[in-house]
């Protein structure tokens, strides 16, 4: 089983590297032995996997279906060592993360910062921006993310509770009035951030039942700390998760509104990469920031 696993990881080498010299550098094997596996890799098939020549080397047909599969089951076989290692080993290496910028820069930074003081063998690559990133074409561990889940292919953990809050400047409400009910809006000036789920569709709930509302305005901006200020300008009524509405509140400089008609049950979720073994250093992440929430709850 050892002998056959070796030749199955050094056909799946020597194409991911590009060639025979390449694997043999990159992966510490000779050049010969790789050659020799994968001969005898396909003497045992009874078929011809790759395609050799001086130039170029390519999979034959029946070499791409073995591929893909011998590539998925070494995947596995790795992510299952991992999982065992991380049981017992202290988290380490190098961890993705990605998140939105105002909520990386306030809420978000303390909890991290404290994350790498108890796991100082991780090395941490955060990027904060506000859009949406594809983890699996970007190579990212962990995505922090205030909506619901969309993407099947993704698993998620709920961090903390969110909440959001419509609101406008005093400004404003003296020229246009106060909304009484989400309808109101169509006919009123909303700033829209092009990061919300939904756009210029805005979600309320209505006897329970939940409605969307097409507004419209001065602006579209895809930054949640812009839309803010243009609020405070009394351009228009604007949507902002708490943590970033809370200190305009409290100045005076927004005014809540409709608040009985806010969607419940938005959270801040850790999501990742659909894998059968989640990373140690990923586990922890995830499970330090559901006790740090818990005692720094998100205003």
């Amino acid at each position: 089983m050892t002998q056959d696993l070796a030749r199955i990881r050094a056909f799946v080498q020597v194409f991911d590297s590009g060639g025979f010299s390449a694997a043999a550098r990159q992966h510490g094997r000779s050049k010969a032995l790789l050659s020799k596996y994968v001969t005898d890799l396909e003497d045992y098939l009874g078929v011809r996997l790759m395609n050799r020549t001086t130039r170029k080397l390519s999979l034959t047909e029946a070499g791409e279906g073995y591929y893909r599969e011998a590539s998925a089951l070494l995947q596995q076989l790795d992510d299952l060592d991992a999982t065992i290692t991380d049981q017992t080993a202290e988290p380490r290496g190098l961890l993705r993360v990605s998140a939105p910028r105002n909520f990386g820069e306030d809420s978000l930074a303390p909890a991290i910062f404290e994350y790498l003081r108890k796991f100082p063998k991780v090395t941490l690559d955060l990027r904060l921006e506000d859009r949406y990133v594809d983890l699996v074409d970007e190579g990212i561990d962990v995505a922090l993310r205030i909506s619901t889940l969309a993407d099947s292919s993704l698993i998620a953990r709920k961090i903390s509770d969110m909440h959001v809050i419509v609101g406008g400047a005093p400004s404003l409400l003296e020229a246009h009035g106060t909304p009484k009910h989400p309808e109101d809006l169509r006919h009123m000036p909303c700033i829209i951030d092009v990061n919300l789920q939904g756009q210029s569709n805005w979600r309320f709930v209505d006897e329970g039942k939940t409605i969307s509302v097409p507004v419209n305005g001065p602006l579209r901006v895809n930054s949640p700390l812009a839309a803010r200020k243009a609020a405070v300008l009394g351009l228009g009524f604007v949507v902002l998760p708490s943590y970033l509405a809370e200190p305009a509140v409290a100045s005076g400089e927004l005014v809540p509104v409709l608040a009985d008609f806010l969607p419940t049950g938005q959270t801040l979720q850790a999501v990742y990469p659909h894998r059968r073994h989640l990373a140690g250093k990923v586990r922890a992440l995830i499970d330090h920031l559901v006790e740090w929430f818990q005692t720094h709850p998100i205003h």
